[in-house]
């Protein structure tokens, strides 16, 4: 027994010693996977920069024949306008599959149902009947429609046949009108034909509405090619060809077809879900993808509602700085254009946000103006031409290796004899994650090394300021801003273990999303205050176990219930700022919309206005008064906010990074505010309270 007992000393006392020395080299790897990570920025970099630079402004050709069906000359209208839209910048026009009802708006035909032809023609007809009745309104619509209607119909085993009413001619199709008008066609030819004349671009809503039939797909794609179609956005919830996970015959075929005939996708930010089929259709097509910034109808009904002028100015103001936005921080290459007619009910009119849309994009301050000054032109979307060098896979190894580092070296501050066995079983445990998922097991890795990197840099932080507070010596600004950049420099490690392991196009296209943004910013914070609460002093592990103890004995005041309460608020109004679906005020609005028209890219607020200041703040104090640490302690929001601005991947590198010097120049430059007022607030106190003790 004892010469057992012995042997594990041994073999603990040899662990401890290879656990100290693997400090040191630990740092080296984590060394070594950021050096890894600068040639992995430098080509996406290029992918962002040297790529893929065209931007598209679409309006919805739908939304343009819903408009004028409420105009008493709706051609005319629709040619008004769409010389409007050339002159506003707007060259591209979204067109549907073809529908029954869209070929009435478009005045292409008339519709009825057999009720309405009984009364149209004064002629009996069976009560049994519930057909549908059309009469085209030229002979070149008859020309160009009556076989796509035809062919259309007799697919889904509907019959169809002539029908004539005063010599024009029409058809009759045995099936009722409402659910005849949802049957889906080829694009309109007559359309098609005169948007290419009139010079624009057109893209093709393409649904899955349609059994899907690889000979007629790849004719329609054949003819769509020859109206220099390029590209399609999928109308639905699945994309064409799609019928299941397991069932993917009819997709693959779709995308050898995509590629014959060399057309791409848009796809459209900020849904809920992404469209069945379309991760696996983006990557069988090479990713021949661009992200699509949608303006909805109901965008647009913000611009028809009883405001003044100057409300007006000002929505009309936000409209060009949100998609100058969606261009420059959003690698957005395609804005899609909706509008829809409101009746007015106080000014007795039927409204439209067209002449406000244009003066969105082409006024004083119009969006595209200021997306060409960004260094965009305006023209058919590309999409990026991807620069992925082969000897990437061995960078990654490399961060690999330096994100477990950094995860061990973390738990070192907390429990330092973990040190080796964290490194070694992470190394283990996250080899084991790849086999398993190589997605999981590098947003695992993003994650992990993208937490630490603040939770290592606040931690120096603090011992930093309580090594200042005993030593008082050397300037007290100087240091506070030395302090502030060394900490964020710290940060910064973990901008290169993100960039660096989830450089791939699907996340810059948001095909594929890095999962835990919330978790970046929550982590540090707590890990923060568990350190100070229990790691803070220099304690033997028995002494931090009683210490927590002590904690969670503690009688709960109803002070502490309150202040509990404030603090989970104040966490939950933190996290639901964070993400691209986190609401601001009107006012902060208009806030960010003056930094972004006055910088060019605008400075995270959180950083630059609260974390950084109150960060130097309390270095500066700290030198003075102990408890100055809880206000550098505050500065760990700035810290995660630092690396999570890269956890934005589809955001271009330039962007973010001159963000993060907006936010530290900024930051200083108000901390230096709040130390002049702490100063003459002190003074001011120190020396009228002794006057007015006297005169008391």
């Amino acid at each position: 027994m004892t010469n057992n007992t012995a042997g594990v000393n041994v073999l603990i006392g040899r662990y401890l010693q290879w656990n100290k020395k693997s400090m040191k080299w630990l740092w080296w790897l984590v060394i070594l996977g950021m050096l890894a990570s600068i040639p992995v920025a430098f080509e996406r970099s290029q992918t962002e920069e040297g790529s893929g630079r065209k931007v598209e402004f679409v309006f919805d050709y739908r939304d343009l024949l819903e408009i004028a069906d409420l105009q008493t000359d709706p051609r005319q209208f629709v040619n008004t306008q769409l010389k409007e839209l050339k002159k506003s910048g707007v060259h591209s026009m979204a067109l549907y599959e073809a529908t029954l009802n869209e070929l009435r708006l478009s005045r292409r035909i008339e519709i009825f149902s057999s009720h309405e032809a009984t009364a149209l023609t004064q002629s009996p007809i069976s009560p049994n009947e519930n057909f549908t009745y059309i009469l085209f309104a030229e002979k070149e619509s008859q020309d160009k429609l009556e076989a796509l209607i035809t062919k259309a119909f007799t697919s889904l085993n509907a019959k169809v046949r002539p029908w004539t009413f005063k010599n024009q001619n029409g058809l009759i199709i045995e099936m009722s009108r409402d659910e005849a008008g949802l049957v889906t066609m080829d694009p309109d030819p007559i359309a098609l034909q005169t948007l290419k004349e009139q010079g624009f671009h057109i893209v093709v809503r393409m649904s899955n509405r349609r059994p899907f039939n690889a000979e007629q797909m790849e004719v329609l794609l054949a003819n769509l090619q020859k109206y220099g179609v390029t590209r399609f956005i999928v109308d639905g919830e699945t994309v064409p060809g799609y019928v299941s996970d397991t069932n993917l015959k009819n997709l693959d075929t779709m995308a050898e077809l995509m590629k014959k005939y060399q057309i791409g996708l848009a796809n459209i930010e900020l849904q809920k879900t992404q469209q069945k089929g379309f991760n696996r259709l983006a990557k069988m097509i090479q990713y021949d993808v661009v992200r699509l910034h949608s303006f909805t109808e109901r965008d647009g009904e913000k611009l028809t509602e009883n405001l003044t002028e100057a409300e007006l100015a000002d929505r009309i103001q936000g409209v060009s700085d949100r998609f100058v936005l969606a261009v420059k921080d959003r690698n957005i290459r395609m804005v899609f254009l909706n509008a829809r007619a409101v009746k007015n009910l106080d000014k007795g009119k039927i409204l439209n946000p067209l002449d406000s849309l244009y003066e969105s994009l082409t006024g004083t301050d119009g969006a595209i103006k200021r997306i060409e000054a960004a260094g965009y032109v305006m023209g058919p979307a590309g999409k990026f031409i991807l620069v992925h060098s082969n000897w990437q896979s061995g960078a990654k190894l490399l961060l690999w290796i330096g994100a477990v580092a950094l995860i061990a070296l973390t738990v070192s501050y907390f429990v330092s004899e973990l040190t080796l066995l964290v490194f070694l079983l992470g190394m283990v445990g996250s080899a084991g994650l790849f086999v398993l998922s190589s997605s999981l097991f590098a947003q695992g890795l993003a994650l992990g090394a993208g937490t630490c990197a603040p939770i290592v840099a606040m931690i120096m932080a603090v011992r930093s300021v309580r090594s200042k507070y005993q030593s008082r010596m050397g300037s007290q600004l100087g240091y506070a801003i030395w302090l502030l950049l060394k900490t964020s420099a710290i940060s910064v490690i973990g901008i290169f273990f993100i960039v660096g392991l989830l450089n791939q196009i699907t996340y810059s296209l948001v095909l594929e999303q890095f999962r835990g943004v919330s978790l970046l910013h929550l982590l540090p914070i707590v890990a923060l205050a568990f350190y100070w609460l229990l790691f803070n002093d220099s304690l033997s592990h028995k002494d931090k176990l009683n210490k927590a103890k002590k904690l969670l004995a503690s009688y709960i005041s109803v002070l502490w219930i309150i202040g509990a309460a404030a603090i989970a608020a104040a966490g939950f109004y933190y996290l639901s700022r964070t993400g691209n679906e986190g609401q601001a005020s009107a006012f902060e609005k208009l806030f960010r919309s003056f930094l972004e028209n006055t910088l060019g890219i605008r400075p995270r607020t959180k950083e630059f206005l609260i974390a950084h200041p109150l960060f130097i703040l309390g270095a500066y104090l700290a030198v003075k008064y102990r408890n100055a640490v809880l206000l550098v302690l505050i500065g760990v929001i700035g810290q995660a906010s630092i690396v999570d601005t890269f956890a934005h991947l589809h955001t271009p590198l330039l962007i973010s990074s001159v963000r993060i010097v907006y936010g530290l120049a900024f930051g200083i430059l108000i901390g230096i505010g709040y130390i002049a007022v702490w100063e003459i607030v002190i003074r001011s106190w120190r020396r009228w309270t002794p006057l007015l003790l006297k005169r008391s």
